[in-house]
């Protein structure tokens, strides 16, 4: 039941971008267990892992479309949310974020979402 819900909850973070399934980079810090700023910390150390069909980020106009399909909350007054475009990444690079991040948890996460 617990792998059901998990992969439900899975397929609702995918979405469609540039004609191809990604999931954003703070979605995949949650399920990995990491911070969004220590899973971008990964990538830039190892981009060469990360060519444009695994992952890239987003365009302004890709995240106002983005944020307009999924249900965010508007974030308080002053300083708060999030100041950088976001990372988003293909099946590819989902499986080499496990290796890079090299935990188990990683890696169960990535065998779930395979």
């Amino acid at each position: 039941m617990k792998e059901l819900v998990l992969a439900e909850l899975i397929e609702q973070k995918i979405f469609l971008i540039r004609d191809q399934k990604v999931m954003l980079d703070s979605d995949l810090a949650k399920l990995y267990g990491v911070t969004t700023k220590r899973l971008n910390e990964q990538i830039k150390r190892n981009k060469k892992r990360f060519p444009e069909d695994f992952a890239f980020k987003l365009t302004n106009e890709e995240d106002i479309v983005l944020k307009s399909q999924i249900a965010t909350s508007s974030s308080p007054k002053g300083r708060g949310g999030r100041r950088t475009l976001p990372y988003v990444f293909t099946e590819h690079g989902i499986a080499m974020l496990s290796s890079v991040l090299n935990s188990d948890r990683a890696i169960a996460v990535n065998i779930q979402i395979s």
